[in-house]
């Protein structure tokens, strides 16, 4: 069987022509987007959150009352106390809390002389604020010239510095004090007992002066101190200015007693280094007397006042904090069909907390303000009732505002987060 020769016939294929592709420009319409949030600043939080206020008024001012009533306690419970123990603080300061007396060793053999410029010196140490000194001229002094010797009346006669009375916290019962001018000639003062024995009750202006008679010379008398509580050794002494007793009786210049008044707080530390001080010779032998007990006594009370005061405040704060936190919370609760309504209308949570913590801080201001002014008229009455200086420490006065601030923006924290968190569906669904 033969096969078929097949014959294959080639293909011709036929070249194909593309045609171009005709691209239709698409055109693109403007981008739709979602409503783009309001940026508030933040004066308009703040005139949302006293519109809250307004809109409220009864139960906003009952608010901003309680509120006040906290602060005025704050103040008064801190203000009056304080009053109190600058009364107290300055009776104890007039007891010598702060004065300090210098005296050479009365046992030294040979006796121990003072500097002439031991007060100066005494003076140049930073906390010291008064320096003064007298020295013993051991004269005798009699009401006349006819009087017996063996009769004095055992008054000391000393030669003092004219800045005296300063150092030792004394005043002039009647007529003045040595001055510049009077230290020069023979004047005297008499302290308040050597006056009594020597028959003088007063000064008295217009008329002749009465007279001492001192070492064979007549002194006239141009003061007579009042009682001295913190130096009651020159209550029996006659006071002689220093030059006059220089020219009168050849006084040396040598001071006996050096009294020195320093900062309180200090105290203790002038008192170390005043021997070196008033004699670097040989300050051993230099007795300063310790720092009064009533010190020790008036830090004590000091620092108690300070711990009550500041428990006071802090009860007085942490109750408004309680009375704000409760007023912006019954707030949330009853105005979730505003909240629902603003964020359906496009407010974000950021705004909505915005809204009450400024409400809340803005009622806590006014609240502050009205209390601190009304504690401060209460104490200040209080204590001129009383005689007392009037001390408004500058915590309660700025705490008062600042602290109900604070306190507010802490209380309206929570309540401010919980307005946020609320749905519009079930806020605006609330009855």
């Amino acid at each position: 069987m033969s096969r078929r020769a097949k014959t294959r016939t080639p293909r011709t294929r036929t070249p194909r022509t593309r045609t171009p592709r005709t691209r239709t420009p698409r055109t693109r319409g403007p981008r739709t987007r979602g409503p783009r949030p309001v940026r508030l600043a933040f004066t308009d939080i703040l005139r949302l959150g006293l519109l809250g206020i307004r809109t409220r008024g009864p139960r906003a001012a009952l608010s901003a009352l309680g509120i006040s009533l906290g602060i005025a306690t704050l103040v008064v419970v801190t203000a009056v106390p304080a009053s109190s123990s600058r009364a107290l603080s300055n009776q104890l300061s007039a007891l010598g809390t702060n004065m300090l007396r210098v005296a050479p060793q009365t046992n030294a053999d040979p006796p121990v002389v003072l500097p002439e410029s031991a007060d100066a010196m005494a003076a140049r140490i930073g906390p010291v604020t008064h320096a003064s000194a007298v020295a013993n001229l051991h004269r005798t002094v009699l009401r006349s010239d006819r009087a017996d010797p063996a009769d004095a009346p055992g008054i000391s006669v000393l030669a003092a510095r004219t800045g005296l009375l300063a150092a030792v916290h004394g005043t002039v019962g009647s007529g003045s004090f040595l001055t510049a001018t009077t230290a020069r000639f023979p004047t005297v003062v008499l302290g308040a007992r050597a006056a009594s024995r020597l028959g003088y009750d007063r000064v008295r202006p217009g008329k002749e002066a009465g007279q001492v008679y001192i070492g064979g010379r007549w002194f006239t008398v141009v003061g007579i101190l009042a009682p001295l509580p913190l130096a009651p050794d020159l209550d029996s002494t006659v006071l002689i200015g220093w030059d006059a007793a220089r020219e009168q009786f050849g006084f040396d210049g040598h001071p006996t007693v050096v009294y020195v008044t320093a900062v309180e707080s200090q105290i203790e530390n002038v008192r170390a280094v005043l021997p070196a001080t008033v004699h670097p010779q040989l300050p051993g032998l230099v007795q300063v007397s310790r720092p009064s007990d009533v010190l020790a006594a008036k830090r004590a009370t000091e620092r108690t006042l300070s711990v009550l005061l500041l428990g006071l405040a802090g009860v007085a704060l942490l109750v408004g904090g309680v009375g704000v936190a409760n007023t912006m919370v019954v707030s949330v609760l009853e105005r979730r069909r505003e909240i629902g309504l603003r964020r359906a209308l496009g407010a974000s949570r950021r705004q909505i907390r915005g809204q009450f913590l400024a409400e809340s801080v803005a009622l806590s201001a006014l609240g502050g303000c009205a209390g601190t002014l009304l504690g401060a008229l209460g104490a200040g009455g209080y204590a001129l009732y009383q005689t007392w200086p009037v001390v408004f420490p500058p915590l309660a006065l700025a705490g008062g505002v600042l602290g109900a601030v604070v306190v507010g923006a802490a209380a309206g924290l929570y309540p401010a987060v919980r307005a946020s968190g609320l749905p519009p569906t079930e806020a605006l669904a609330a009855v």
